[in-house]
């Protein structure tokens, strides 16, 4: 693709041309997370719910060891292409493609080797542990495909194809609702039938990444032959990469956490949570994708000494982010009966997640803020900033809060700790930008 888009097209066309293709994969990614609750939901087993929902951040865990290879890998290329060293961001998009691969690999088999301390780790008990067991064993079977998904689907954005990234993760989403109900009930495969059904939905997304690669791209690649890295070039990657895939990680602790806080309320707590989280994908997915998007953008002009446009850029993306995250805090808000409802008919369960959802919308504006600040940074090649972040939030400054939170409120500190914690991490986040990007451009 021309760089017209990301050197003379005005900001908010770009902006949204490379972000809206990335919305779009997430709400529909987000609604292939809303059917598979629903199906979940439906057999009427408090247990396979939370069973599922315990043994999740096992599949949040995946995807940020694919982010370590995508993300990290988006941020040094994009930057690459701004400085128009177009051969060498195609041999490290091919390193990236084969590395993220064998990481799956081994992954695969460490966490099956693992299968029980983990799974005990995440507060799986007498009557979840079966079905967070089923969930587990043929999620991590799928790693290899998980991980490695997330390698095209940021690498492309970088050459300008946000919408073939868009039809990919579509793809993979509309197989998994297809098969979820199949597996599911239909087969009477439960817990193990939603996760077959996933990681069929990613053989798909890969198989079409690497047919469109072959085919489309000029300036990536996925050929074996010849792939070589540097010490440095390595390092570049994984500076970027690890922080973004902590965040990852630290959501997997969290959700952890914040489960294992709840089971002393009872599995019903936990089982309201979990459709919760999902429900409030509406919100995140999309802030995410629009945060996420322009990351292309801010590189290769960072990379191409672009000050102007990308000052230009960061306040179009801070200024909307914000307003978004305000508009879908109030809408869930308001439909938070409906959408609990959606899932689930037990009036208690119902009852429960009311509250659960309005809570976790009066953090969503400041996770906004941390989220543009966060992309900023891997943009940028901002390493340590980009880790403090990706630490705090759902990390450090989450764990404290909820300590905190939980033994002077209860039941609802525990609720309130992710609020709290996205306020504390978004003040970190704009001083580490003025501190550590904006006085750079300014001068």
């Amino acid at each position: 693709m021309e760089n017209e888009l990301f050197e003379k097209a005005p900001v908010p066309k770009a902006y949204f041309s490379l972000a809206l293709p990335v919305v779009m994969g997430m709400v529909v990614s987000l609604v292939y997370n809303m059917v598979d609750t629903y199906f979940i939901a439906q057999v009427g087993n408090t247990d396979l719910i939370a069973g599922v929902s315990l043994s999740a951040p096992v599949f949040t865990a995946l995807m940020a060891l694919g982010n370590i290879f995508g993300l990290g890998g988006s941020s040094v290329i994009s930057r690459l292409f701004g400085k128009k060293n177009d051969e060498d961001g195609k041999r490290l998009s091919a390193f990236c493609f084969y590395g993220a691969l064998l990481c799956g690999v081994a992954v695969a088999a460490v966490l099956l080797l693992l299968r029980g301390p983990v799974l005990g780790l995440l507060g799986a008990g007498e009557g979840t542990y079966p079905y967070a067991q089923q969930y587990y064993t043929y999620i991590v079977l799928g790693a290899p495909f998980i991980i490695l998904s997330f390698v095209p689907t940021n690498l492309l954005r970088t050459e300008g194809f946000a919408k073939a990234s868009m039809v990919g993760s579509i793809l993979g989403s509309v197989v998994n609702m297809v098969l979820d109900p199949i597996f599911i009930s239909a087969l009477g495969l439960g817990a193990a039938g939603a996760a077959i059904a996933t990681v069929l939905g990613y053989v798909v997304t890969d198989v079409f990444f690497v047919w469109y690669l072959l085919r489309k791209s000029r300036r990536l690649s996925v050929s074996p032959v010849g792939i070589r890295i540097s010490g440095e070039e390595l390092g570049s990657i994984l500076a970027i990469g690890i922080p973004a895939s902590v965040t990852n990680f630290m959501s997997t602790l969290s959700a952890t956490l914040t489960n294992r806080y709840l089971l002393p309320y009872g599995s019903d707590a936990v089982a309201a949570m979990g459709i919760v989280v999902k429900v409030n994908l509406i919100a995140t997915l999309v802030l995410v994708g629009f945060a996420f998007g322009p990351q292309p953008l801010f590189g290769y002009n960072y990379g191409a000494g672009n000050r102007g446009r990308l000052k230009k850029a960061f306040g179009f993306a801070y200024g909307f982010e914000c307003l978004l995250a305000v508009a879908l805090a109030a809408l869930l808000s308001l439909a938070a009966r409906p959408l609990v409802g959606i899932f689930v008919s037990d009036p208690a369960l119902i009852e429960m997640g009311i509250p659960m959802l309005r809570i976790l919308q009066a953090g969503m504006v400041f996770s906004a803020v941390v989220l543009v600040t966060t992309t900023v940074f891997q943009s940028a090649g901002k390493a340590w900033s980009a880790l403090v972040l990706s630490v705090g939030r759902q990390g450090v400054i989450f764990v404290v809060v909820m300590v905190l939170l939980a033994k002077a409120m209860g039941y609802y500190g525990v609720l309130a700790a992710q609020p709290v914690a996205d306020l504390l991490t978004a003040a970190l986040a704009l001083g580490l930008f003025y501190r550590g990007l904006w006085r750079e451009l300014r001068n």
